[in-house]
């Protein structure tokens, strides 16, 4: 008789009605239908860990009979070596025939990577035990060929090694193998849209989000072959010929205008309808940032400010020159906006802008020019008239005392965004290097406009929204900040990981089968959630918005990231289940790069005036250190000494993935310390870390975000209350020592 089992298995009996009633706990899960009838839903005690994660053996096997060919499974966990733990999936197919190579890919796009069984082993029965149950023991071990290959396996079919092919060309490796993962590879976010592109040329269709959820060779290929495959958005051409003298609405296929809506646009542009190439409608995040500028009184949060210095007058005109030359490659650089009189704001391509360049030398003699030139056109209180093209401004001016000239150059993001940016400086050195031959073809701004505005329907993206955000009504506000309160408020501050832990991040990253933003991601949201109180809570991540864009999305430039909404509870899951929970949230959300924020902001339950969110992470991928000092040494006689831009969220991350190192950038209001927001992230993301080293289902709670220093300083240091004092004394002849000191003082008030 053990009476300790006997207490753990016999419960009391709730549904008997009579007092001393036991029930047996079985370990069988079920529930009551509105019938009254029990459905089954399988045992509670098939949950098993292998490598260090706890994995459910009835989810895979509901995975597994939902496949076609696939009448039984059964899914168990054998140690047939010692120490070597792994998942074994026993099958009775519909026919014969079942492929198992293939159903380990469709497994592989269902389920994460380690809780894809290790063998498959087919069979005409199971084995029973006398009493008709499964007999497990019965099961046979599988044998080699059971197992799934590792290393390098060749591609099988034509989409495989096309595929393959690609991604050895653009990963610089020399062979990819079919199970081979395109992050694990070193592919990011960038590399996946020139990956899509690359893939567009060869013929294969597909998306950036299928690549994020199947990203092996084999995987994607059976993906296409499914369907799951991007068909590239038909866009009408613009109907606005050369030497066109008026301009008519039915040339504007991509915007509702009425004649005299028309005319009031060229006659807010020199030189009139012939100096204009097209008419279109704003993307989503560029009808946000105009927005912003007209709202604003003083300033320009989406201002961005260069300063560079020319060792001669002669190099600055060269460079302008050049400046001007690739506006006149791209429209998007010729662009102004337009909303006067209109019912919706519109961009307007110019066919001629020039560069708008104003000499202050004068104005700036006998002062420190670079100070003074950046204060007097800072973004914090200088605006520009984004009505005229280009979007750009520059200012020089002689530096007689270090003999140079400084230029300073105000770029807006209603036209440009950071890789764009780099595009534009990329091509400015080409041609100073004599390479313009060598520059690829330019792509119209408008064929992203009309993808960001007709590629996804708005009902889809309300759906997704509300899915996501119609429970939500606690906007997540770190420190309190709801909004900004102003931009000279605003603290900024750099941060290096430090090498080893970027090291141990990226290899983490792989194990889970997802990308280094992920983790970032996650970390940002502890940080939130200690500092809003919140474990709930949603923020704005910055969105490529290259993903869904068709031919030469990979190059062009232009206004192309949006900012939208993501939600993430970091109380819920364990620390791995939480990465790949976050993996999986930014993975559909990017189908929805080009969604309105306003929509996404009315699919939740926040009230207005209130804004969903007021904090920002923007993760995106830099050059490699070395690569940047070699373009840097090329281009003798140029300076860069500072550049600034802002946003108007009052609390912001910008993570620049280097390659081999990340760099943190926090700008945050002055309620807070930047400084201190960037300990926060770097300890979170190395409690993560650790955490997924050692034990990754260990709840995410666990991870702290301060420091050990600061933790002792909140602990100790500000509690450090000790003071002498008489302690041989009693109270009444301490009370006779004040009387002595301050006989005047009042002594004690009634009532009080």
């Amino acid at each position: 008789n053990r009476p300790e089992l006997t207490a753990e298995r016999f419960l009391d009996d709730p549904f008997a009605g009579e007092a001393g009633a036991r029930m047996y706990k079985t370990g069988d899960l079920g529930r009551y239908l509105v019938d009254g009838s029990i459905d089954y839903l399988g045992r509670n005690d098939f949950q098993v860990k292998i490598r260090g994660f706890r994995i459910e053996l009835g989810e895979i096997e509901a995975r597994l009979s939902a496949c076609a060919g696939v009448r039984e499974a059964v899914v168990l966990a054998r140690e047939d070596q010692p120490g070597d733990k792994r998942l074994v999936a026993y099958l009775i197919a519909d026919a014969e025939g079942l492929d198992l190579g293939r159903l380990r890919q469709q497994l592989s796009t269902q389920l994460a990577e380690y809780m894809v069984p290790s063998a498959f082993v087919a069979l005409d029965a199971f084995p029973l035990t006398p009493n008709g149950k499964l007999d497990q023991k019965a099961l046979p071990a599988p044998d080699g060929e059971a197992y799934a290959r590792r290393g390098y396996e060749a591609p099988r079919g034509e989409a495989e090694q096309a595929l393959a092919t690609i991604w050895a060309e653009l990963l610089k490796l020399e062979q990819v193998g079919r199970h081979d993962n395109f992050f694990e590879l070193g592919g990011h976010s960038l590399l996946a849209v020139a990956l899509i592109e690359r893939m567009r040329g060869a013929g294969l269709q597909t998306d950036v989000r299928t690549l994020f959820s199947t990203p092996t060779v084999a995987a994607l290929a059976l993906g296409m072959e499914q369907g799951a495959s991007g068909v590239a958005l038909q866009v009408a051409p613009n109907g606005i010929a050369d030497g066109c003298q008026a301009i008519t609405p039915d040339m504007l296929p991509l915007v509702q205008l009425t004649v005299e809506e028309i005319a009031a646009i060229v006659d807010g542009v020199p030189g009139g309808a012939a100096n204009i190439q097209d008419i279109y409608p704003l993307t989503p995040l560029q009808e946000g940032i105009l927005f912003h500028h007209m709202m604003g009184q003083e300033g320009d949060p989406y201002l961005m400010q260069i300063v560079c210095a020319f060792d001669t007058r002669e190099r600055l005109d060269s460079y302008l020159e050049t400046l001007g030359s690739v506006i006149k490659r791209h429209d998007i650089l010729r662009t102004a906006m337009r909303w006067e009189g209109l019912r919706q704001p519109v961009q307007v391509v110019w066919r001629d802008a020039p560069l708008l360049i104003e000499d202050v030398s004068a104005e700036l003699a006998g002062v420190d020019v670079v100070s003074e030139i950046r204060e007097r056109y800072n973004p914090r209180h200088y605006r520009i008239d984004v009505r005229q093209a280009p979007l750009m401004r520059v200012m020089i001016a002689q530096d007689a005392v270090h003999g140079r000239w400084v230029m300073l150059w105000l770029n807006h993001h209603l036209v440009d965004d950071n890789t764009s940016m780099k595009f534009l400086i990329e091509e400015v050195h080409a041609i100073q290097h004599g390479r313009e031959q060598g520059l690829l073809a330019t792509v119209p701004f408008r064929n992203f406009v009309a993808q960001a505005r007709l590629g996804v329907s708005e009902d889809e993206h309300e759906v997704f929204f509300r899915a996501m955000l119609s429970d939500f009504s606690a906007a997540t506000a770190p420190y309190g900040l709801q909004q900004s309160r102003g931009e000279l408020s605003i603290g900024e501050s750099k941060r290096m990981l430090p090498v080893d832990l970027g090291k141990r991040l990226r290899a983490q990253a792989r194990v889970l089968g997802v990308t280094a933003a992920s983790f970032m991601h996650l970390a940002w949201a502890q940080v939130l959630a200690k500092l809003s109180g919140q474990e709930d809570v949603v923020f704005g991540t910055v969105l490529f918005g290259r993903m869904q864009g068709g031919v030469g999305s990979d190059r062009v430039l232009g206004m192309l990231i949006n900012t939208l909404p993501i939600r993430i509870r970091v109380g819920e899951y364990g620390a791995a289940r939480s990465v790949r929970e976050t993996h999986g949230a930014l993975t559909q959300l990017l189908r929805h790069e080009h969604a309105p924020l306003a929509l996404a902001q009315r699919c939740s339950a926040v009230q207005a005036p209130l804004p969903l969110f007021s904090s920002l992470l923007n993760y995106r991928h830099g050059e490699h250190a070395q690569q940047g000092d070699v373009a840097q040494t090329a281009w003798e006689g140029v300076e860069m000494l500072s550049a600034e831009e802002r946003t108007n969220y009052p609390f912001t991350l910008s993570i620049d993935d280097l390659g081999d190192v990340f760099l943190l950038t926090a700008q945050v209001e002055q309620v807070g310390s930047a400084a201190r927001i960037c300990d926060y992230v770097q300890t979170a993301l190395e409690g993560l870390v650790a955490l997924l080293e050692t034990a990754p289902e260990t709840p995410l709670a666990a991870v702290d975000v301060l420091a050990d220093a600061e933790r002792d300083q909140v602990l100790y240091g500000w509690n450090a209350t000790d003071a002498a004092y008489p302690s041989e004394l009693g109270v009444h002849q301490v009370f006779e020592q004040q009387v002595a000191l301050r006989p005047q003082a009042v002594a004690l008030v009634h009532d009080q």
